[in-house]
């Protein structure tokens, strides 16, 4: 997985939008909530369950992300950490468990889209 192909694969999903904070992050999206953070140093940050959030702090070049850990937001500090496929799964859950808390008039506006 690359920037440029992570920037790709949270833009297909319905209402995603990209936007920067905090100067230099690159900030996908879904009804003004984040699911997924990044910047040009690789690597990402995403929201999984809490069963995926004690397993995966385990791995080599995964951790809690400051300050979101409470919510079970893990980093992984480059791209090559994870495989393809895992990227792919682990961003399109942290998607879905965003857009699951949205109000549901909002996310019927991005399915009819």
């Amino acid at each position: 997985m690359t920037l440029d192909e992570l920037r790709e694969f949270c833009l297909t999903f319905p209402g995603a939008t990209e936007g920067i904070k905090w100067e230099d992050h690159i900030c996908f999206m879904v009804g003004e909530k984040m699911f997924c953070v990044t910047g040009a140093h690789g690597g990402a940050s995403f929201k999984v369950t809490p069963n995926e959030f004690d397993e995966m702090i385990t791995r080599d070049g995964i951790s809690p992300t400051a300050y979101m850990a409470r919510n079970k937001w893990v980093s992984v500090v480059a791209f090559n950490k994870l495989k393809q496929k895992e990227w792919e799964y682990y961003i399109h859950q942290s998607y879905d468990l965003i857009a699951a808390k949205l109000p549901k008039k909002l996310l019927a506006s991005f399915v009819n889209q």
